[in-house]
This record gives C-alpha cells, structure tokens and sequence, in this order.
C-alpha cells in the first residue's frame, strides 16, 4: 500500500441527507415517512426470514448506504427495488463477515455478575428475574455483560465485548438498548399484574 495515498473521509448520517432521502420517498412529508417506515419494515423481514442475526440492524444498514448513495449524488429511480438489491449485498456481507464468525456467548467468560440476594426480594426485583429469565440466553448474557463493572472497567468489558463479538461498540449499544427496552416493558407489565 502506498503510504502517501489519502483514504475517503468516513460518511455520517446526517439531518440534511436523510431529509433528501425522504423527499426521494415522496414529496409530502408524511406519505414520505409513512413509505420510509414501510420500507424499512419489509427490510426487516427480509434479513429476519433469511436468518439474519439483527433484521433491525440489517435493515438500517440498507438504509443508510442507499441514503449515502443519494447524498452522493446518485439518482435513483426505484427506491425500493435499489433497497432490495443492496439488502441482498447486505446479507452476504453479514454471513461471509466476522460477524457470522463471532464467538458464542457460551465461549466467553462468566462474568461476576449477582449481588448477594436479600432476605425479601421485593416485587419489581422478582419481576427484573423473572423477565430476565424470559430472554433469550444470547441477549441475556448480553445485557449482564454490557451492565456489569462500574466506570473505567465498564468501558473496558465493553470495548471487549464489541471485540469478541466482532460488532463495533455503536452496534453493541444499540443491542443493549433494545434488550434493556424489551426488559422494562416486560417488568412494567409484570409489576401491574401484581
């Protein structure tokens, strides 16, 4: 590699590109976000019927590539269709990458992560356990590795833990942040049952 070659600056998302997306969706802005949400929604199912990990993620990566090539200057005249062709690159992204080679949550270490229990669990604390045996062992594993230590260590098992899992730390806190969504909706629903 040529040590003097100059390497493109990485492409955000910003404000002013996902609104020329969406005026490429439609002219008025709710038809707009209305298609911009089915869209992604049929993305979603396309990665989740073809066994993709993270259809979610999956289907935002779409998105967001077709939105760069927009930005870009690319004028395409079938969105949906263009959405399709690059969630098929996606997906094969995905299964060749080293994401489909990540370790397994049974490989990594256990964390010590149980605080000795108290005489009387109250009900929000038996509805926590409860709800977080009700997740599935990969995104429980995930949630208590991603909320154990305190300060400088929580950012150094994080940053570990993107790396084991072959993610990058931003994919990791999404995981997290719809994991622990998904957990105080069921705690919520669990302490008005009660």
């Amino acid at each position: 590699m040529d040590g003097g070659s100059v390497s493109k600056p990485e492409w955000t998302l910003s404000g002013e590109a996902l609104a020329g997306f969406l005026a490429c969706l439609d002219a008025d802005s709710d038809r707009a976000g209305a298609k911009y949400e089915s869209l992604r929604l049929t993305l979603m199912k396309f990665f989740d019927w073809r066994g993709a990990r993270f259809p979610e993620e999956c289907a935002d990566e779409t998105i967001n590539r077709v939105i760069r090539k927009i930005d870009e200057g690319e004028t395409i005249r079938d969105i949906p269709t263009y959405c399709h062709g690059v969630a098929r690159l996606v997906l094969l992204e995905k299964l060749k990458g080293p994401e489909s080679r990540r370790a397994d949550f049974e490989e990594l270490p256990p964390a010590a992560l149980r605080a000795p229990e108290p005489e009387e669990k109250d009900e929000r604390q038996e509805c926590f356990e409860w709800c977080l045996n009700e997740l599935p062992l990969e995104s429980r594993q995930l949630i208590l590795q991603y909320y154990s230590d305190e300060k400088r260590e929580k950012i150094g098992r994080r940053l570990s833990l993107a790396q084991r899992l072959g993610i990058p730390l931003n994919a990791l806190r999404s995981r997290a942040q719809r994991i622990r969504n998904r957990l105080e909706e069921c705690i919520h629903d669990c302490v008005k049952k009660k």
